[in-house]
């Protein structure tokens, strides 16, 4: 079907039409010329009238130029160029010949370029539902992953049916879940293991600790004595003679006891007083029986850290402690030259909240790993996906690492600018369309996709939680029980023969 015809200077990247009738953005369409088929993807229109392309006033005058000139519409549009169909979508050599015949891409050419070896199937085109979009899985787990979304753009679904798809190739997925929305998820590819917010001091290093127990990095008094007493208490787990499972309480325990001494520092008091500030918030996160963390990860399994019960300062803390003893296991695996060994504990962590555990424009502990992680993590067979509602939070090195984007319905301007400049696959054209994104559409771009695509995401076929709550039906339920339990408790009051 013949949508438009080429008109003015062509270019290798782009080229605009001039057409009778009305195509979609985000449609795909094929040029024929100098023996090639190149594929490209409509990314604006506009709509236009001759006649009424003057500085007219008069609404009246308008009104009736536009019943006689009715005939005088155009639409204009704009191609992306992809690439030649025949030649694995390189981009030609030469730009398309003016009066070109612009025609809509045939099924089985949209097919073949949605088949992918290790098919992650996302849903369908958006304007043409009977075409499935499969996207290749190596990529996301290798080069990263972000989706991206204003709340209620569908962004839980999406992640929701991508964890379901790694499942079917029992990739073990961890999950940093922030709200509790799928510690009781069901998946149809896999189960859920949900791993429990606790950490074995022995795996921790000082500068975790010392964050919890908020010694600046100026105090350095305060910080050799607490230095001193983390390494004895270590110790004292290492030996297995400390007295208590709690491992601020043997750090207290050592401190109350120097500070004893006759003509002791000052200062010990002060860093005891910390820690048992401390104590009172974030004990219940150490555990010296449990191992370390990281052995509790299954494949094939959804592995959750439910995060939904402490607050930022333990999820930086937990966060950063698993990123870095993820990539220093996977560091020494490499050194051993055994590649079975690396792949084996290779890991896709998705980061919910990822303007909290990586924000843009302070520092933190988890900051500091995932984008480590970003940087470092493809080397050693660890992925990373981080998933926001508010991109311009996230912080910009970190976006700006991942090669893969699903980017559903964005209406803020910043959060549209801070993803076009961590992002060099995302023309102006494609941002101008994130806010007529409908519920469930996305931009999908990356090395995961031959092509940029608008894809409708299917919808999750297991069960998590997450949704929003139906507030009105639960208060319209709740006044009619009350009103039945009144009428039931004055009926038990007239059957025991009182009256009002």
């Amino acid at each position: 079907m013949v949508v438009g015809i080429c008109y003015g200077e062509t270019s290798l990247t782009e080229i605009t039409f001039i057409s009778d009738k009305m195509p979609k953005v985000g449609e795909y369409v094929t040029m024929e010329y100098d023996g090639k088929k190149v594929l490209g993807m409509i990314e604006n229109l506009i709509r236009g009238n001759d006649s009424l392309n003057v500085d007219i006033n008069d609404f009246k005058a308008i009104q009736k130029i536009s019943r006689i000139g009715a005939d005088d519409n155009y639409i204009k549009g704009k191609v992306k160029i992809l690439g030649d169909v025949n030649d694995n979508l390189r981009l030609p050599r030469t730009p398309v010949l003016p009066g070109t015949e612009i025609r809509l891409a045939d099924k089985e050419v949209l097919n073949e370029i949605f088949k992918v070896k290790n098919p992650i199937k996302l849903g369908s085109l958006v304007n043409q539902s009977d075409v499935d979009v499969n996207v290749e899985a190596n990529p996301i787990l290798s080069r990263h992953l972000a989706i991206l979304a204003m709340t209620g753009a569908g962004k839980s679904n999406t992640v929701s049916v991508l964890i379901d798809q790694l499942l079917g190739y029992n990739v073990p997925v961890f999950v940093f879940d922030m709200h509790g929305e799928y510690k009781d998820a069901e998946f149809p590819n896999g189960e859920v293991n949900v791993i429990k917010p606790k950490i074995n001091p022995q795996y921790m290093d000082i500068y975790e600790i010392k964050k919890l127990v908020h010694i600046g990095g100026n105090s350095f008094i305060q910080e050799r004595h607490f230095r001193r007493a983390f390494k004895e208490a270590k110790k004292m787990l290492s030996d297995g003679v400390a007295p208590s499972n709690n491992f601020l309480q043997i750090m207290y325990d050592i401190l109350e006891k120097d500070s004893q001494v006759e003509g002791s520092d000052k200062q010990i008091v002060d860093v005891m007083n910390k820690i048992d500030d401390s104590m009172d918030r974030y004990s219940n996160i150490f555990d010296k029986d449990i191992g370390n963390i990281l052995s509790n990860i299954k494949k094939a399994h959804v592995n959750v850290l439910d995060l939904s019960q402490v607050d930022e300062y333990v999820a930086s803390v937990l966060v950063s402690h698993i990123l870095r003893n993820s990539l220093q296991r996977s560091k020494n695996l490499a050194h051993t030259g055994n590649k079975e060994d690396l792949l084996n504990n290779s890991v896709f962590f998705i980061l919910e909240e990822a303007h909290i555990l990586a924000p843009n424009k302070r520092d933190s502990e988890s900051k500091r790993w995932i984008q480590r992680i970003a940087r470092e993590g493809r080397k050693f067979g660890l992925g990373l996906c981080l998933v926001s509602q508010s991109p311009k939070t996230v912080d910009h090195d970190a976006l700006s690492q991942m090669n893969n984007m699903i980017i559903l319905r964005l209406v803020e301007p910043e959060d549209q600018r801070h993803v076009q400049s961590a992002s060099e696959s995302l023309s102006q054209d494609l941002i101008n369309q994130l806010p007529s994104l409908n519920v469930g559409e996305a931009i999908v771009l990356g090395l995961m996709s031959k092509v940029p695509t608008l894809v409708k995401i299917d919808m999750f076929k297991g069960r998590r939680h997450g949704d929003d709550m139906d507030i009105i039906s639960y208060f319209k339920e709740s006044v009619k029980k009350e009103e039945e339990d009144l009428k039931q408790k004055e009926q038990e009051t007239l059957d025991m023969g009182y009256d009002y």
